[in-house]
């Protein structure tokens, strides 16, 4: 059974179809990536599985309920976190503080002792935890995106991360750190990573499998090999 499926889902901007009629499925565990040129529907996709938007028509449907007529909070209290492509952090609030907000407004039954350990883990993992009693905007770009990342873990219980670009103008170092926190956390508790992103030898280190959207159809999905041999995807990526 897949741990998020969606059905005909649809999106529209005024006259500008942005996801359209979307079949997409991913299963427990995996790491997906979501590929596609600029302006395929990606971030918009992600937008509403998160509940940021409300779909136009379709489901969407997370371990078989229904989530698509949710609010976000709603969304986030099954198990979905997200990240931005662009930081929202909340600035004057501490790096420790910004990571233990989703954690306190539920606490799933944790104490608050678990909950600092927690965050004081993730933060030391993110290679954040010197910068805890710090401004968050005092944090760079990609900083800022661990925090993204380290807060989206407190969601308990965490089912399904998505994320959107996590990769896109960080250093090196911190791009090692996100990928390694991503692959950690998959095989030592199981969250499922949708991750959307240009960065192509990036995501050939953590996915196996790959879904290709074009006009806000998915027009592929499978291994890296196989899209990229996929007339379609060819056309859509280079032109006829």
């Amino acid at each position: 059974m897949s741990l998020l499926e969606t059905s005909r889902l649809t999106k529209s901007f005024g006259g500008v179809i942005a996801v359209d009629r979307l079949q997409l499925a991913v299963m427990p565990g995996e790491i997906r990536g979501l590929i596609g040129p600029n302006g395929s529907g990606k971030t918009t996709t992600v937008n509403l599985l998160s509940g940021l938007y409300r779909a136009d028509e379709g489901e969407i449907r997370l371990r078989g309920e229904r989530i698509d007529r949710l609010r976000p909070h709603e969304i986030t209290a099954r198990g979905v976190a997200r990240t931005f492509q662009t930081p929202k952090l909340f600035g004057s609030m501490t790096v420790l503080e910004n990571v233990l907000l989703p954690a306190l407004a539920d606490t799933g039954g944790r104490s608050r002792t678990e909950i600092q350990q927690r965050a004081r883990q993730l933060l030391d993992f993110v290679m954040l935890d010197s910068h805890r009693n710090a401004s968050a905007k005092e944090l760079s770009g990609g900083q800022g995106m661990l925090l993204q990342i380290a807060r989206g873990l407190m969601v308990h219980p965490i089912h399904l991360f998505l994320m959107d670009e996590p990769f896109a103008g960080v250093h090196p170092t911190i791009k090692d750190t996100i990928m390694e926190t991503i692959l950690r956390m998959n095989q030592t508790e199981g969250v499922t990573f949708l991750i959307v992103s240009h960065e192509m030898t990036t995501l050939r280190r953590l996915c196996r499998r790959v879904s290709v959207m074009h006009e806000g159809k998915l027009i592929s999905e499978g291994s890296f090999e196989e899209v990229a041999n996929h007339a379609t995807v060819l056309e859509a990526y280079l032109g006829r």
